[in-house]
């Protein structure tokens, strides 16, 4: 069963972590997409997914992720679209608006196989993906 909450931590700007626990597959990715979206709506503009709790995410998962980090990139427009991609193929971009923290170690393979973390940075401690803001 996957379990979802947030908390709101200040940094420079405040941090919305969202701590998930359970794998998400395509069983339940709909629910994992529908509760961060929601998170987002609500108002977090700079987030954090702490997925210590999360010992498989399958690409549906790794879909969602990819949606949030569009939807934050919506809010604030920091890029247009053909910047992003040369700034990304060139190893140059990472998102100021969404990080990971505590893959276990088959997410962290996972990620690092969809190529997640040449634009999305990854954190082992959340404090530190927190200042990081």
């Amino acid at each position: 069963m996957l379990e979802i909450n947030s908390t709101v931590q200040n940094a420079k700007v405040p941090v919305t972590i969202i701590h998930a626990k359970g794998d998400i597959d395509a069983s339940n990715y709909e629910e994992f997409q529908t509760q961060t979206e929601k998170i987002i709506s609500d108002g977090a503009k700079y987030v954090i997914l702490d997925l210590h709790g999360v010992d498989y995410m399958s690409s549906a998962g790794l879909r969602v992720i990819h949606g949030l980090f569009n939807k934050l990139r919506e809010i604030h427009q920091d890029a247009n679209d053909e910047e992003l991609r040369k700034k990304m193929s060139a190893g140059a971009y990472k998102s100021p608006y969404i990080k990971v923290a505590n893959l276990t170690t088959k997410v962290k393979e996972v990620f690092e196989l969809g190529g997640f973390e040449t634009y999305i940075e990854v954190y082992d401690d959340l404090n530190n993906a927190i200042n990081s803001f």
